[in-house]
């Protein structure tokens, strides 16, 4: 039987290795093909993958089935729920992947996209930039087709003719812009705040106006310290939760 095949991280040592492991793989598996295999590698396969050690892997594996991503079965193996791209949680664990898992797995309808002068309120963002690239997408629960959430990037204008908008209907803007157009991502500030839908919202996400929604917004950074793209996101409130997790070390 042919195995699920993860895609590959770089380990930051300053982050619990688990962790890490865990969110990659959690990112793969939500942001995977519909015809994927359900089967996981081995133990010690994925250990070799990632380059930890077995006891690293198994502590990533029970976050992964804790949260009923996967489930293990003794002499059979480890295997990817069907049902496991409904309701995931959002999560900010501290990496870049966190960021990309948190995205992934739904489905994507990209409403607009075009290039016009930066809005005012992002004026700080892009100092000195005349134009920005803007791209909306809904996501959509690939089960049942309700949309979970709308997102607006604001991308520096320069970066628009690298990315392919086929490539935004299937992964977050986080991942096109580091793996598939190699730009070098150093950081992401991420704010989380509490609003009411608008007219607007409440009409993309299908919810009745002035409901509960967490408004997200993510800045992510260059290694010269650029913002690259400022994401929004929006989120249903009744579908999503955030969990933060401080490395005491």
């Amino acid at each position: 039987m042919t195995a699920f095949a993860p895609d590959s991280i770089v380990l930051n040592r300053k982050l619990p290795l688990w962790y890490q492991v865990s969110q990659s793989l959690r990112a793969s598996i939500l942001g995977r093909p519909a015809d994927a295999p359900l089967r996981l590698p081995t133990e010690e396969q994925l250990a070799g993958h990632y380059g930890v050690s077995v006891l690293t892997m198994r502590q990533a594996l029970k976050e992964l089935e804790d949260e009923g991503l996967i489930s293990r079965h003794r002499r059979r193996g480890t295997f990817i729920e069907p049902s496991a791209l409904r309701g995931a949680p959002v999560r900010l664990l501290g990496s870049v992947d966190a960021i990309v898992a948190q995205q992934s797995g739904m489905s994507t309808e990209l409403l607009s996209h075009g290039t016009g002068p930066v809005p005012g309120a992002l004026a700080e963002h892009f100092p000195g930039a005349a134009e920005v690239a803007t791209y909306h997408r809904l996501r959509r629960d690939e089960e049942t087709g309700e949309p979970t959430n709308h997102a607006v990037n604001h991308v520096r204008a320069e970066l628009a003719a690298r990315i392919d908008l086929a490539d935004l209907e299937r992964r977050p803007m986080t991942k096109v812009l580091r793996d598939l157009d190699g730009v070098h991502i150093s950081r992401i500030t991420d704010t989380v705040e509490a609003r009411l839908a608008d007219p607007e919202t409440a009409r993309l996400l299908e919810v009745p106006l002035l409901s509960p929604i967490l408004h997200y917004t993510g800045i992510s950074y260059d290694a010269e310290g650029a913002v690259l793209d400022v994401a929004v996101i929006r989120y249903r409130g009744d579908r999503f939760s955030f969990t933060v997790t401080l490395d005491a070390h």
